[in-house]
């Protein structure tokens, strides 16, 4: 249904001081903390994880050497979404219109209707990665879970054990269960953290565990180890597009490679055409992408005590 005369009375007379509603800013790009980006030319992606060769053992002398065989773990795959909306205005309306341009007005709450959906999906593997959640990593466990299955046997975690609410010893606890991350033959991996994302709730308990120089919320008067030690490099990021009910679920970017990525398929772009007939303009715009990931190891989570 096109936008007629009928939805703007009030623009179609004089004496309007202002128009409001469709200029507030949008958290933008908050993806770019959590996700690699890169560009596809396929309708989808396809990353395959191997295993590598196990310990290498001693070899007695005179002895055969030993011989180990490397296979395919799992296959993450991200298949592209289009994400497109669109709007029309009758003729009449751009005519009779007495104000701006109705649409270069529209078309930026167009691009910014695109924004929120893009942030709302890349958000979904955090807000849907715990237990109970409908989002599993390539291994078929969840995205953040305590048994991710390794080849030798054995299991990775990326959560805690028992979830907990974001402080200086769930913190800490978290940089030593990321340097225990191994390989799917269980050799240890050297994996550290990169940036800590958690939602608005949040970023003042982040700043007084990661900013200051002392320990927060006690009166000795010991140094902040997160700190002095820089454990999280990169400081923290607020994305406000996660979803936890009580607002404590709180996750750490690690530096492990091929961990969470996005693809774009087709970058955002706008359009417009005239219907003859009816005189009516039509705007639209269009984008593909994706967001998942291939390496759970990418990324530690804690869903809050």
């Amino acid at each position: 249904m096109a936008i007629s005369r009928a939805q703007m009375m009030k623009e179609l007379l004089p004496g309007l001081n202002a128009l409001f509603g469709l200029e507030y800013d949008s958290y933008e790009n908050e993806h770019e903390d959590i996700y690699d980006m890169e560009t596809s030319d396929r309708a989808f992606e396809e990353e395959v994880q191997l295993s590598g060769f196990g310990s290498a053992p001693v070899k007695s002398e005179g002895s055969a050497i030993s011989y180990d065989t490397a296979q395919e773990v799992f296959t993450a795959r991200y298949n592209h979404e289009t994400v497109a909306l669109g709007f029309s205005i009758t003729e009449e309306a751009i005519e009779d219109n007495l104000y701006d341009s109705l649409s270069a007005r529209y078309t930026k709450a167009l691009a910014r209707a695109a924004a929120n959906t893009k942030q709302v999906k890349a958000a979904f593997p955090l807000n849907n990665g715990f237990s109970g959640g409908s989002f599993n990593s390539g291994d078929g466990v969840d995205l953040f879970s305590t048994a991710h299955p390794l080849v030798s046997g054995g299991t990775n975690a990326n959560t805690p054990s028992t979830q907990s609410d974001l402080n200086e010893t769930s913190l800490e606890q978290a940089v030593i269960d990321i340097s225990a991350f191994t390989d799917q033959r269980g050799l240890k991996i050297a994996a550290r953290p990169r940036r800590l994302i958690v939602p608005p709730e949040l970023m003042f308990v982040a700043t007084r565990i990661l900013d200051t120089e002392l320990r927060p919320g006690t009166a000795d008067n010991d140094i902040n180890a997160l700190r002095t030690n820089g454990a999280i490099p990169e400081g923290y990021r607020v994305n406000h597009y996660l979803t936890d009910a009580q607002n404590d679920a709180w996750f750490v970017i690690t530096d492990v490679p091929n961990g969470m990525k996005g693809f774009t398929r087709t970058p955002l772009s706008t359009s417009m055409d005239g219907d003859f007939d009816t005189g009516n303009v039509r705007y639209k715009c269009r984008e593909r992408y994706s967001f998942g990931v291939s390496d759970p190891l990418g990324i530690y989570g804690s869903s809050g005590a």
